[in-house]
């Protein structure tokens, strides 16, 4: 009787962790993909916390190779997530002007959300570029860069979150 008992409340507990784990899970991917649009919340790594809070239940066990390669795919997607746009600025003709207005409109654009997020960088570049000394038509060259791999930093964080989720689902409902 005591065992029969004891084993009930054991199930009990680890049926009740489990489904707080995967609703915390759930949680995590709905902010890791508003993250992937507001520069306030990590996307990729809390949409990863999702998917290893998913790991922790009894219901799904991936493997570690595949928890590492998705570790490495968050941090190389977060570091883009900062050097793209960057990139396309220098990419499109910028100087050392325009990266620097870049990286400053990145920031001033964190305080006008949520259009400073993507206006910031173009402007930021444009701006540094008149400051260089460039064409209006060079400093917007450069800044239509910087907008370009602003975008494409999204697209990718976008679609990590994604394939994360798709993970989540797939093994919740298998």
């Amino acid at each position: 009787m005591w065992r029969a008992r004891r084993l009930f409340y054991f199930v009990t507990i680890r049926v009740m962790l489990d489904i707080l784990l995967i609703v915390l899970g759930i949680l995590c991917l709905l902010g890791g993909l508003a993250g992937c649009l507001l520069p306030v919340l990590p996307g990729p790594p809390l949409a990863y916390a999702g998917v290893l809070l998913l790991h922790l239940t009894e219901r799904v066990q991936y493997s570690a190779a595949q928890l590492l390669v998705w570790l490495g795919i968050v941090v190389v997607v977060q570091v883009l997530d900062y050097v793209v746009p960057v990139l396309g600025s220098k990419y499109s003709g910028g100087s050392k002007w325009g990266n620097r207005g870049c990286i400053v409109g990145t920031v001033v654009g964190l305080f006008f959300m949520p259009w400073g997020i993507i206006v910031g960088p173009f402007l930021g570049a444009f701006i540094g570029e008149l400051l260089g000394g460039r064409e209006t038509m060079q400093a917007l060259k450069s800044g239509f860069g910087s907008l370009v791999g602003f975008l494409v930093g999204t697209v990718l964080k976008c679609a990590v979150c994604g394939y994360f989720i798709y993970m989540f689902a797939r093994e919740l409902i298998v």
